[in-house]
């Protein structure tokens, strides 16, 4: 695989100093452990019918959708004061199928008894027994601005760059140009919602923006999807809204577990996973001109569809 890898087009990303390299293969960018890892899974995954994915761009919600799916699948297992949420990294919870601990992944869906897994993977690459194993698949997407400023500072925090260090102009410019982890987003997003107009009983799709407006609704629709619906009494009791609070952004980011720490082999600290959460943050970085040229550029990517991401 080394050598395989060695010959794809490669891109360093100047404004993080080079610490940052993404390999082109199969049409997406990412960083070669992940790739690696990520191969190995197309190679000898073997996805099963209840299997539940989590698919995602990164920076577009994965965190929370972990912690959501988490909390309402075990919620009869645990309550708010003995989820491994409390002491556990959502992304220990809900592994990354491309992680490169993580290649005996019928380990995990057995350890935890739960079948969550997640993927950056776009649709056209995940191996391929997900597909055809019918297994259920959540794909949560974002306003492309919000999602490049979200990209911008996960990277420069990971190469420990102060924003006077790491110009977000370039950094804009490169997403554009459709670099970034996992891109062209654009690509990976249509390549899921084209999935879901196919495969509508098996794919659910859920806006970042939605959640955020309206989650109960929304977390109600991720619940039936998945197989475990909230009943009457539940609703009654507060159970819905009670996983809203817990797993929202306020309680999620003062928790120890997510102040500190980092996945082991990661060169990104908890903590960076949970900045801001914010709908709209772009306007405090956008230039005017940059506004009009991603405008532009996600009509003509999503022209013809019924995705709004600007």
């Amino acid at each position: 695989m080394e050598e395989m890898i060695k010959t794809l087009p490669q891109h360093t990303c100047g404004w993080t100093k080079g610490n940052i390299t993404f390999y082109k293969y199969q049409e997406f960018w990412s960083i070669k452990p992940l790739l690696e890892a990520g191969i190995l899974a197309q190679q000898s995954f073997k996805a099963e019918s209840s299997d539940v994915f989590l698919c995602s761009a990164p920076k577009t919600g994965t965190t929370w959708l972990k912690s959501l799916a988490f909390a309402i699948m075990t919620r009869e297992k645990f309550d708010e004061s003995t989820t491994p949420l409390l002491t556990k990294f959502a992304h220990e919870c809900v592994p990354l199928l491309e992680i490169p601990q993580a290649v005996e992944h019928e380990n995990i869906r057995k350890n935890l008894s739960l079948p969550l897994i997640s993927t950056h993977i776009p649709y056209a690459s995940l191996p391929e027994s997900v597909i055809s194993s019918n297994c259920k698949i959540v794909y949560i997407y974002r306003n492309i601005k919000d999602v490049i400023v979200s990209h911008y500072h996960f990277l420069r925090q990971g190469s420990k760059l102060t924003m006077e260090d790491a110009p977000f102009e370039e950094a804009f410019e490169e997403f554009c140009q459709g670099v970034s982890a996992y891109g062209p987003y654009w690509d990976h997003v249509l390549g899921y919602w084209k999935a879901n107009l196919e495969r509508p009983e098996h794919i659910l799709l859920l806006k970042y923006e939605d959640l955020k407006s309206d989650p109960k609704s929304n977390v109600k629709r991720l619940a039936s999807f998945i197989g475990c619906p909230f009943s009457f009494n539940e609703e009654k009791a507060g159970v819905v809204d009670n996983i809203i609070r817990f797993c929202g952004f306020e309680n999620m980011s003062n928790l120890e577990v997510n102040k500190t720490g980092k996945l082991k082999g990661s060169m990104f600290e908890n903590r960076f996973f949970y900045r801001k959460a914010k709908d709209g943050d772009w306007k405090n970085y956008f230039t005017s001109e940059m506004k009009t040229n991603i405008d532009k550029l996600t009509d003509e990517k999503f022209s013809g569809t019924s995705l709004i991401l600007k």
